[in-house]
């Protein structure tokens, strides 16, 4: 299989990205958390998660996702002054870590991956991910089965 090549974000299409208003792109974000996460997520972790704010932060788009579990789902936050965890990469490396291309533990001592806040929380994130199935990420299984390619034979 031949691997992808990810570049860099444009830095037009960066500073575009940054100038969005957060709390819409918050909503987005969360409702995509939901769809893709919300089932997967044992009750252990969905409790250790109630009443908890993360921010994910994309450095090179100048993004920022404040989100919570709340209930049953995942719910955008107008942006906490200062969440238990925030995490922080540019769009292709939160792309090879959701492809699991790159391992998180070697992008944060490299300094492409930051974590801040509650360390113990961060690893239950860390941990959570590991153990779902890495084709729940795959972004063409969210596609309306008529927009997906063709099954090579």
């Amino acid at each position: 299989m031949k691997a992808h090549v990810y570049p860099a974000l444009p830095a037009p299409l960066a500073r575009a990205l940054g100038r969005l208003p957060r709390f819409p792109g918050s909503l987005l974000f969360a409702a995509g958390l939901t769809r893709v996460l919300g089932p997967q997520l044992p009750g252990d972790v969905r409790a250790a998660l109630e009443g908890r704010t993360i921010r994910i932060g994309v450095t090179d788009a100048g993004l920022r996702f404040d989100v919570g579990w709340r209930g049953s789902r995942f719910v955008a936050l107008s942006g906490a002054d200062k969440p238990d965890l925030s995490i922080g990469a540019s769009a292709r490396d939160f792309l090879l870590l959701a492809q699991r291309r790159e391992d998180p533990d070697t992008l944060f001592f490299a300094r492409r991956l930051t974590m801040e806040g509650d360390t113990e929380l961060g690893l239950l994130v860390k941990n959570t991910l590991d153990a779902i199935d890495v084709a729940l990420f795959d972004p063409e299984r969210l596609l309306p089965a008529r927009w997906r390619r063709a099954s090579a034979t």
